[in-house]
């Protein structure tokens, strides 16, 4: 897998402020605070310990764009050093010490997926029928439909009077959205890393989403790019087994970097955002697809509501995947056997304003397993801080 540097980059990475973590073999060894100058990485940990303090500081672009830095090594480098093809930094997830939480059934597309997944038991040789039925059925109005308003209450009854109720329908129109937890602190891949499906799952598919950068007061300052990776025959067979669905060894790679607010780059920027998927397969397969946020149907600072508040808080941070419009259905192998990945695919997500997040497919058991937890990076933390004290 290759990873071209410009690529990392979005395209006014210039006006950018882009914030991440580097893995630094030179001891003592560990992650690393780094922004983006220049075509390069830039040591930032003087201005905080850890990712989760960073996007607590307040105007946390403006100190970060201020900050005296060290440099690092170039984009280039880290690039290469990432992909395997040099020695230097390499590319960690942006994230440390927040809660990674996703919503999930957000767009009308993919709730009709989830339906169609439920309503076949997993099994992807009944999904094309299933999918041309519940289209001829539902028609195209409910798509349009604000979640939690009396039209959506009404559709409900209408719906559950033809039978056609479903409890994904449930959290994609009703009043609660789904927030669930996609994975552990520490636990998300960054760009270049490999990226685990469960070998046991043989229905399955990337999910290209914008995530949030929210600090400990439930505030967004920042965003950048995830795959939810999801196992579409384990949900499918039981909405019970969304843990061993979505919380899989490297199942959730976010990057490359996180882009903060400033006076160039705001939530409406998030509101508006088009993300590109392509996948090719070591098979030759490609698929493409792509996913605009303007269709979302509940507005980001909405699911940030609906994860912070006084029902719930998050002292480190949340990273919120905000779902998914694009769910393959593009048969891969036999017809109607519709898409999943096969090992060596490579993702790419991107968009014009994070860059793009790349990673191949390997099954979770061949992945490199996650042995660098919270301790860990304390134990890091505490040898990197007595190694730049002066000596007594």
């Amino acid at each position: 897998m290759n990873l071209d540097p410009n690529d990392l980059l979005p395209d006014d990475a210039a006006a950018a402020v882009l914030v991440g973590r580097v893995w630094r073999p030179e001891p003592p060894s560990g992650p690393v605070l780094v922004t983006v100058r220049d075509g390069a990485l830039w040591d930032i940990g003087a201005l905080a310990p850890t990712m989760a303090d960073l996007l607590d500081l307040p105007d946390v672009a403006a100190r970060v764009r201020d900050a005296p830095a060290r440099r690092l090594a170039s984009l280039y480098a880290v690039a290469a050093a990432t992909a395997g093809e040099g020695e230097g930094p390499v590319l960690l997830a942006p994230c440390d010490l927040q809660a990674v939480k996703a919503a999930g059934v957000t767009f009308a597309d993919s709730m009709l997926e989830r339906v169609i997944e439920e309503r076949a038991g997993g099994s992807a040789e009944d999904a094309a029928a299933l999918r041309d039925d519940l289209t001829r059925n539902l028609g195209d109005g409910w798509a349009r439909v604000k979640p939690g308003s009396p039209e959506s209450a009404r559709l409900k009854e209408v719906l559950q009077a033809q039978g056609l109720w479903s409890q994904y329908l449930e959290v994609g129109l009703g009043p609660d959205a789904e927030i669930f937890t996609k994975a552990q602190p520490m636990a998300a891949v960054g760009c270049g890393a490999e990226v685990g499906v469960r070998p046991d799952s043989v229905w399955n598919n990337p999910e290209p989403e914008v995530v949030l950068a929210c600090d400990s007061a439930g505030r967004p300052v920042g965003a950048t790019l995830g795959n939810d990776v999801n196992l579409r025959d384990f949900e499918g067979r039981s909405a019970l087994l969304l843990g061993k669905a979505k919380d899989n060894n490297a199942s959730c790679a976010i990057g490359p970097f996180i882009r903060l607010f400033d006076a160039g780059f705001d939530m409406d920027a998030v509101r508006t955002a088009e993300l590109e998927l392509t996948v090719v397969g070591a098979d030759g397969f490609r698929l493409e697809g792509a996913s605009n946020m303007g269709r979302i149907s509940r507005d980001p600072l909405e699911l940030v509501a609906q994860t912070f508040g006084r029902h719930h808080q998050y002292p480190d941070g949340a990273m919120l995947f905000l779902g998914t419009l694009f769910t393959p259905t593009q048969d891969r192998e036999a017809p109607g056997r519709g898409f999943t990945h096969k090992a060596g695919d490579v993702v790419r997500i991107r968009s014009p304003r994070f860059g793009a997040l790349i990673n191949r497919v390997v099954a979770t058991d061949a992945a490199p397993p996650w042995t660098f937890g919270v301790r860990a990076l304390y134990r890091t933390l505490a040898a990197q801080a007595a190694a730049a004290s002066p000596p007594a």
